[in-house]
């Protein structure tokens, strides 16, 4: 009697249906930018300082490098009717570029420290699967899901958890670039805060639509 042969259970390849979209579910989603930054934290504390640092003085840098550039103009002008001395131009000038190096010396800073990290995460997740791996039995290595599960944990462990810290640290440094903006629109003028606001809003739902369902696909994979 012939046994009979079962056919082979299809791979799933096709992300989770959407989640429903709730107040506690969006700040949900940051309880795996935590893990991940645990994670970072215990392979090298320094350098997740330092990447925090300097993505916070990049987010404050551009605000102050519009308002120094106000200042400018505002001594240009002043200059031109002889009521300010020329030297304190100049000065803003100097200082208006010192800002800019220093913006292009934090970005540069970031990357090192990123690359850096990059390489101690990927030996300590390495390191974490090869002593996992030690526990297990050998029925576990003959799982081929198991043990395909094993193979994208060890290929991914520089880019994955470092990649989740990184776009949190973007998402704090852009709120604080808005948040400084905003302030200097504020004492400009309210309105122009308002219409801003309101100007963006069709691009800011359309971006948090497909956002939303990246990060669906990211997590997922």
């Amino acid at each position: 009697m012939a046994t009979p042969v079962h056919p082979p259970r299809r791979a799933r390849l096709t992300p989770e249906p959407a989640e429903t979209l709730t107040l506690r579910g969006f700040f949900g989603v940051f309880r795996y930018s935590r893990r991940a930054l645990e994670l970072v934290w215990s392979t090298n504390r320094a350098l997740t300082i330092a990447l925090g640092a300097l993505t916070l003085l990049a987010g404050v840098l551009p605000a102050s490098v519009a308002y120094v550039g106000a200042l400018i103009v505002d001594a240009v002008v002043a200059a031109m009717r002889s009521t300010v001395p020329a030297a304190h131009v100049v000065t803003l000038v100097v200082l208006e570029g010192a800002l800019v190096a220093t913006i292009a010396a934090a970005q540069r800073g970031m990357s090192l420290c990123q690359s850096l990290l990059r390489a101690q995460l990927g030996q300590r997740v390495n390191v974490m699967i090869l002593e996992k791996a030690l526990t297990l039995e050998l029925q576990h290595f003959e799982d081929s899901e198991f043990y395909d599960k094993l193979t994208r944990a060890r290929r991914e462990a520089s880019t994955r958890p470092l990649s989740l810290v990184t776009r949190t640290f973007g998402l704090v440094q852009n709120g604080i670039s808005l948040a400084s903006y905003a302030v200097l629109l504020a004492r400009f003028s309210p309105w122009a805060v308002a219409v801003l606001l309101l100007a963006g809003l069709p691009a800011f739902v359309a971006e948090v639509k497909f956002s939303g369902d990246a990060f669906r696909l990211f997590r997922w994979r």
